[in-house]
């Protein structure tokens, strides 16, 4: 078991140095490195934020999540659905039912058919989703220059970038889960004009920290002072694209807390039984000849 071990650790420090060596090779400068031969996206990595929700011990800010519904209300809403979300989670977030409600009667969603075989509007009640501004995809396309907004329900779960050496190698013992939020906060604070020599198609927006291209169709799509917080929390593009991110992650996974509750918890009966096992072992030895 030694050997293998130490055979495991021997390899991953062999291919820690050897990425080491071909990232420092690589140029320095994201825009240079983009116009190269074969392009690497996203050009910048997304930057780390301190998230409430990290670690072992992470829980969501509900006045953090709360702000960030707002965000996603008077915003993202126009272009992206979160089709998994039922109105009723939202009590999660420390709404009552009423307002839960009364909430959810802002939306409009389509029933049916009735008793004449025909579909119908109605206003949402807290167990149906978040419904989409769209009534279809090709519909979603067309309205937004040939690209259909993405669904957000799982969002913060599907954009996480691969972090590079030496990141990776800890996170083989210690998986950083962030990433999807950090690259949210990255893409929604990183639109700028492109640099020189850098070209984007006509109706895209240089973004270097978008994951599939240098640029993407979606224009910026919040500004400072663009949503009133009641908090006194600062009205700012950083703390809008904070606030959202952490929002969608816990639409992505609203059982985090939970996770790790249990988690903490099986971990302390692992240690306590481990403890117990290496006692019962000692003590039925103890009177026997080795």
């Amino acid at each position: 078991m030694k050997k293998l071990v130490t055979g495991i650790l021997s390899l991953a420090v062999v291919a820690g140095l050897g990425l080491g060596a071909a990232v420092a090779q690589e140029p320095a400068g994201g825009e240079e490195h983009a116009t190269s031969g074969t392009p690497h996206f996203p050009i910048h990595k997304p930057e780390q934020q301190d998230w409430t929700f990290s670690g072992p011990f992470g829980h969501y800010d509900r006045g953090q999540l709360q702000r960030g519904l707002k965000v996603y209300t008077e915003v993202c809403s126009a272009c992206h659905s979160m089709n998994l979300v039922a109105f009723r989670t939202l009590e999660d977030l420390g709404y009552s039912e009423a307002q839960v409600k009364a909430f959810a009667a802002n939306y409009e969603v389509q029933d049916g058919p009735n008793a004449d075989g025909e579909m119908f509007t109605r206003k949402a009640v807290p167990s149906d989703h978040f419904p989409s501004p769209f009534p279809n995809k090709e519909a979603a396309a067309a309205a937004n220059n040939g690209a259909a907004p993405p669904d957000f329900s799982l969002i913060a779960k599907a954009r996480g970038i691969e972090r590079g050496f030496p990141q990776f190698v800890f996170d083989m013992f210690w998986p950083y889960q962030e990433g999807g939020p950090d690259y949210i906060h990255s893409l929604l604070t990183g639109y700028q004009e492109p640099p020189e020599g850098i070209q984007v198609a006509e109706g895209t927006h240089y973004n270097p920290y978008f994951a599939n291209a240098s640029a993407l169709a979606m224009a910026p799509p919040i500004s400072d002072d663009q949503v009133t917080y009641d908090d006194g929390t600062p009205q700012t593009v950083d703390q809008y694209a904070k606030d959202v991110a952490a929002f969608l992650m816990w639409a992505a996974e609203p059982h985090l807390e939970d996770r790790k509750r249990t988690g903490f918890m099986v971990m302390v009966f692992l240690l306590i039984f481990t403890g117990l096992i290496y006692l019962t072992k000692k003590s039925v030895y103890a009177n026997k000849e080795h």
